[in-house]
């Protein structure tokens, strides 16, 4: 598949009313559902619809899974210390999100 192509199809997955399942994201990020599973267990995913039979994911969470999985491989970490990790870099995310608002209020000097 052209590399384009694969750009334009991600951006359209991450579209934030987009809905991907436990299959789906299992075979867009290269993650097992096995694994996935055990995620949303640990709390480090979270399904939309977690009582349902069938989970649902936002397709926003394809950067947060791709991330896990990263970090497990690169960093050899255990399912607990993964999810702690990702919490604290959406955290930091979410942070440096705000700052740069808040920047953009202060007038210039």
């Amino acid at each position: 598949m052209h590399t384009m192509q694969i750009q334009i199809e991600e951006a359209l997955l991450l579209h934030e009313h987009h809905e991907l399942t436990l299959a789906e994201m299992a075979e867009l990020t290269g993650v097992a559902e096995q694994d996935l599973h055990e995620w949303v267990l640990e709390g480090l995913l979270t399904p939309r619809n977690p009582d349902a039979g069938d989970w649902v994911f936002g397709a926003d969470r394809l950067t947060t899974v791709r991330t896990a999985y990263r970090l497990r491989n690169e960093l050899d970490l255990d399912n607990h210390a993964l999810a702690l990790t990702v919490s604290l870099l959406e955290r930091i995310r979410t942070l440096e999100s705000e700052v740069r608002i808040l920047r953009a209020q202060i007038p210039a000097l």
